[in-house]
Parts: structure tokens; sequence; C-alpha cells
């Protein structure tokens, strides 16, 4: 049974390009915050990636799922200790609690090409 629609909650149209959306810097990467997880009721978040040379954040894992899709560049992932080149136009997603043994993942830019990334997660 699906349930009554929530008329509080409002359509989310984002844009990177648009004034209002908000910009973190972090290990050397610039994320654009979507859509928020307020807007989602906490369901997810989505965020526009811009990935330097040798950018990405160091190995960790998370009790949730993670979505990547490549817009531009080519993008390393080791995940569980193997590691996978995922190149523009290719989507992938992490498990959840995935193991390894430094951690399930790790994101770096291929060098010499910056990448750009829509990632979702909660």
């Amino acid at each position: 049974m699906i349930p009554d629609d929530d008329p509080s909650r409002s359509l989310t149209v984002a844009n990177p390009d648009d004034p209002g959306t908000t910009y973190i810097s972090l290990v050397g990467d610039m994320y654009a915050m979507l859509v928020t997880g307020e807007q989602t009721a906490g369901r997810y978040c989505l965020i526009d990636m811009y990935v330097p040379d040798g950018g990405g954040p160091p190995p960790h894992r998370h009790d949730f799922e993670e979505m990547f899709t490549i817009l531009e560049g080519e993008i390393e992932f080791t995940f569980r200790g193997e590691k996978h080149t995922v190149r523009a136009g290719s989507t992938i997603n992490i498990p959840a609690n995935a193991p390894g043994c430094v951690g399930p993942h790790a994101v770096h830019v291929h060098p010499r090409r910056p990448g750009r990334v829509l990632h979702a997660h909660r």
C-alpha cells in the first residue's frame, strides 16, 4: 500500500549553476550539494563532485548504499582490495557495510584527468 501524499514536501529542481547551490571543499575536492537530506526527508542526498588529479576520499565504509555516476573523466575505485577503473557514462553501486582490509572503497581520479561524479547516498 502506498502512503498518502505529503503536501508539506515540495518538488526539488537542482542545478549546480544555481547561485543558491551550497558548495563544500573537502579533501581537495569540490562538492555541490544538489539535493540535501533535508529535502528528501533523510532518505538520500545527491552531490555533484569535482575531483582533481589524485583526489577522492581515503578508504572508508558506510552502513548504507552509495551510488556514483561518472559524468566526466575516469575514476579508480578500490573495492574489497580490488581496483576497478570506471569511465564516464558508467554507474556503480557500493553495497552497505562492504568489508575490506583497509576500507571497502576509495576513489581516485585517473592521473592528469579531473573527474566529475554524481554521488547519491544517505
